[in-house]
């Protein structure tokens, strides 16, 4: 409770673990789920849908778009211009 009133949180349980760590134990729990029989399974719709809202979510962020649109852009000519040059 001292720490709660500094107002400094410990990590606890999963959190608390290294990422490689937790990577494993998710694989195992999602395996085990299959094996079962209980693991969700997307249909192709449920996929597309899905996508779309993620889509429709990310869109929203115009800064966002606006980089992603500009990295694509830089990424673009650069490929065009190694095209172009004469082999050495």
């Amino acid at each position: 409770m001292a720490q709660e009133e500094k107002g400094t949180k410990r990590l606890r349980g999963f959190a608390a673990m290294d990422a490689e760590k937790q990577r494993q134990i998710a694989s195992k729990g999602g395996k085990i789920a299959h094996q079962r029989g209980n693991a969700h399974e997307f249909t192709p719709e449920e996929a597309r849908e899905a996508g779309r809202k993620g889509g429709v979510a990310v869109s929203r962020d115009r800064k966002h778009m606006a980089e992603i649109g500009r990295l694509g852009g830089e990424a673009r000519s650069q490929s065009r211009g190694q095209q172009q040059q004469p082999p050495q």
